[in-house]
């Protein structure tokens, strides 16, 4: 996702390129405060359609829309903001182009008449949909006449890829998964149950005959992902554009004040301080007057925060475990930019706060709005939320002002440790789940929850 991201931003097109998770930070629920103008664009980053882009992205982003995603997309005005939602990339028909450009790179000038493409998706027995872009995509190829025979085969669902030997008659075969990222399933179980030992494997003894069979990385990864990607957002570019959101302005100003003191501001477990250059200097608190950090770069610094000390990913950025051992400086314009690498958020909703336009949503209305298997946390007793909550939120340097609890400043007025939270994360949704005891959610034809 941030690799996609990153080459938009670097492509100069839009003033503005965010990024946004289900379960990460900044979430779905905190992307339209975080955007400078009103006119915002959300693509999906999945490879097809299912019941996290018909209903969970909606829901989260305020759209009364559930179910399959119109070919135009969806347009809504939502907390003021003109917002687009597209299609997933993967049901573009440029895709079909990507998956060619993979089954290149490892078997590179194939005999048409002799190679075999395998489009390799999850599959699911719970929503027909989600098969339906690698079934476009394969007949697109089939069609072309550059292999001797295109199948759509699946993990989960008939046709199986564990039949590709049956299925398939050429004596080269190339396997090409359609799925967003690398992952468990790409790096080992496909190899793993398929017998592949690399990005070529040699089977001499089958049935009908000696094989060869390559094995692509999977297409969501591919550099050709971000035309696609663009040119969803300016398909969907259909009228004038709306201004600026003035209260983004506003709360960018507001920290530059708070961080222009000598002492500089405290946030949470970060320090930023003035320097006589004009720029910033970012760390951890702990590491104050430290001279032996490692000189981290503000395009690296959500990577490099995204982590405690010993590796374990950070979902929940405000946890108190903010990793020692760094230092970034960056120019007063950047200060904004570096503080949401480390926070996500952060600097959006105290401003909000301290201006009382922050929408406070309590567990209740959090809980109504779930759907699907976290439906069941509606029924979630006060004690059950309370541990769920005690687990989760202990660590976390946030207020829940969703439960409660009082906050008469933030880190803008004076208080490091005062970062409103206004509503429970999908992290918390998820411990409350688990303390019913029941299954996890899981995504559709190996969907990853990142927009």
């Amino acid at each position: 996702m941030r690799r996609h991201a990153r080459a938009v931003r670097a492509q100069g097109l839009f003033d503005e390129v965010l990024e946004g998770s289900w379960k990460e930070e900044p979430s779905l629920r905190q992307l339209l405060r975080l955007a400078r103008f009103r006119d915002v664009t959300v693509v999906p980053l999945f490879v097809s359609e299912g019941y996290f882009t018909g209903t969970v992205i909606p829901r989260e982003l305020g759209f009364e829309w559930r179910g399959p995603v119109p070919p135009g997309g969806l347009t809504a005005v939502i907390d003021g903001h003109r917002v687009h939602y597209t299609r997933p990339y993967g049901v573009h028909p440029d895709m079909a182009e990507v998956i060619a450009a993979r089954a290149a790179e490892v078997c590179g000038e194939w005999d048409p008449a002799r190679t075999a493409l395998v489009v390799l998706g999850h599959g699911t027995g719970r929503d027909r949909q989600s098969q339906q872009a690698i079934e476009q995509a394969a007949a697109a190829l089939r069609g072309r006449g550059r292999f001797a025979e295109v199948q759509a085969l699946y993990l989960d669902q008939a046709p199986r890829v564990d039949d590709w030997a049956a299925l398939t008659r050429a004596p080269d075969v190339v396997i090409v998964p359609f799925f967003a990222s690398e992952g468990w399933h790409t790096q080992d179980t496909i190899p793993h149950d398929l017998g592949l030992t690399g990005a070529v494997t040699e089977f001499p003894e089958l049935p009908g005959g000696p094989r060869r069979v390559f094995y692509s990385r999977p297409v969501g990864t591919h550099p050709a992902v971000t035309r696609v990607i663009v040119r969803l957002v300016e398909d969907s570019l259909d009228a004038p554009l709306s201004p600026e959101e003035p209260a983004w302005r506003a709360a960018g100003a507001a920290l530059l004040r708070a961080s222009s003191g000598e002492a500089g501001l405290a946030v949470g477990e970060l320090q930023v301080t003035p320097l006589p250059d004009g720029r910033c200097d970012l760390r951890s608190q702990v590491d104050a007057g430290r001279t032996d950090l490692t000189t981290v770069a503000l395009s690296d610094l959500s990577a490099w925060t995204g982590r405690t000390a010993d590796g374990t990913h950070r979902p929940i950025r405000t946890q108190r475990s903010l990793p020692r051992g760094w230092w970034a400086e960056v120019e007063t314009s950047e200060l904004r930019a570096a503080l949401h690498a480390v926070y996500p958020a952060v600097l959006e909703e105290a401003y909000a706060w301290e201006n009382g336009t922050l929408p406070v949503i309590p567990w209740t209305d959090t809980a109504e709005r779930q759907s699907g298997l976290y439906a069941a946390v509606r029924r979630a007793s006060p004690a059950q939320v309370a541990q769920a909550r005690h687990k989760t939120c202990a660590s976390c340097l946030r207020t829940p002002l969703w439960a409660g609890e009082p906050l008469s400043a933030t880190f803008l007025t004076g208080d490091p440790q005062a970062l409103p939270c206004p509503e429970a994360c999908t992290l918390l949704v998820a411990a409350v789940r688990e303390e019913l005891g029941s299954h996890q959610e899981t995504p559709a034809q190996g969907e990853v929850t990142h927009v």
